[in-house]
């Protein structure tokens, strides 16, 4: 699974992605600082199985601290979008093309209202927030109406005359961007459409089944970001208010937390409400200062900076997953090696136990005899639906993991 990152330039994005990942790409106040799309590995934070069975683990492929399991998921930020980008502007058709692949979206907004539509600084709460989520929703609806409309009276003579049928058709065109043929077929039943007769679809009802597509493939929610200023509080009240999933953030506030931390200045683990100083003499007086203001400005006010909270939100609520964790010793919940809860995986609600099996390996998949559930020790058939927090062991012929 991959999430992306969008939102117009100078919103503090590439700010927000460096926070998660701890990566140095460029941050500048000016539009466009990203151009070619970044890569990162961020965590989930998840409270690690190990709590409740009591066990000291050993995490392979994750982290834990003091119960506290992080695991990683990849995230990509993808230059500025700004009005027009559907019709080539800016960097808007790249921009568009690079967020094929994610499943799930991030819109960092300027909450303070200090950037306008372009992404340019302007008198803080002067501008609307709100406008920047319409208007990217709006860009993103554009582009994918182009490229459905570049076939859609060619596909749609052929559905009617009965030489195909129209989900499987528009299906294979967007495959790309994750669409098939069963989220088209959903799409068109909830919007009521008449699959096999397209041609008299309204302008309305195409724009209607492509937003319904936009938000379906790419779930979003929103990180009114720069929550620290005075600005940003009634913003964040009317985005919250448009009946979207917002959560307050202070992206910079978060990079010092964590930079701090690495340097072994403060105990902190991503998303806590606190933050612990080590050893105030080894502090600079800016330091302390920072480190005051966000105790106080962010902290105290919003409870975390939200960077965390964000991040979770976007694989445990939109992309609706779970955290499962591997065996290969069902008695020691240990891999081969002795490695307690060795590894933790986030799959999606709905994952099987043979899927599990081809997540961990193809050639496990494809030999799956059954599984076992570590803590119960009962046998799971490969349909059986696995459960958050989960330990399971995979049995395969002539293997075992």
């Amino acid at each position: 699974m991959l999430v992306g990152i969008v939102g117009k330039p100078n919103t503090g994005k590439s700010t927000f992605f460096n926070a998660a990942t701890l990566m140095n790409v460029p941050m500048a106040s000016y539009p466009f600082t990203t151009i070619q799309p970044n890569y990162g590995v961020a965590y989930l934070r998840k409270d690690c199985v190990c709590k409740r069975l009591n066990v000291k683990d050993n995490p392979v492929n994750s982290v834990c601290v003091n119960g506290v399991r992080l695991i990683p998921v990849k995230l990509v930020d993808v230059a500025g979008l700004v009005p027009g980008a559907s019709q080539g502007r800016g960097l808007g058709n790249k921009f568009l093309d690079d967020l094929r692949q994610a499943d799930a979206l991030i819109h960092v907004v300027d909450a303070s209202g200090s950037t306008d539509e372009e992404g340019r600084v302007c008198e803080a709460g002067s501008h609307d927030p709100l406008k920047d989520v319409e208007f990217v929703e709006r860009e993103f609806n554009l582009w994918l109406k182009q490229i459905i409309s570049k076939d859609w009276q060619r596909v749609a003579r052929t559905v009617e005359a009965g030489a195909g049928k129209l989900a499987p058709m528009l299906g294979q065109r967007l495959s790309g961007l994750s669409i098939g043929e069963q989220m088209i077929q959903e799409a068109i039943g909830k919007l009521g459409l008449k699959a096999e007769k397209p041609t008299l679809w309204s302008e309305e009802q195409i724009d209607r089944f492509i937003d319904y597509l936009r938000r379906r493939s790419k779930p979003s929610l929103i990180a009114a970001n720069k929550c620290d200023l005075p600005t940003a509080e009634k913003n964040i009240i009317k985005l919250k208010e448009s009946g979207r999933l917002v959560i307050p953030t202070a992206s910079e506030a978060e990079l010092v937390l964590r930079r701090a931390a690495e340097k072994g200045l403060i105990d902190y683990i991503p998303g806590d409400r606190e933050f612990k100083i080590k050893d105030s003499t080894k502090l600079t007086a800016e330091q302390k200062k920072a480190l005051d203001f966000i105790e106080n400005r962010v902290l105290a006010k919003w409870g975390s900076t939200g960077v965390q909270q964000t991040i979770n939100a976007a694989y445990f609520e939109l992309l609706n997953s779970i955290v499962v964790y591997p065996v290969e010793d069902e008695s020691k919940l240990s891999d081969k090696k002795g490695n307690v809860l060795p590894d933790a995986k986030v799959v999606r609600r709905g994952t099987t136990a043979r899927d599990l099996a081809y997540i961990i390996h193809t050639e496990l998949g494809e030999t799956f005899l059954y599984a076992v559930d570590a803590l119960t020790g009962v046998r799971l058939g490969a349909d059986h639906v696995l459960e958050d927090g989960q330990v399971v062991k995979i049995v395969a012929a002539g293997k075992r993991g």
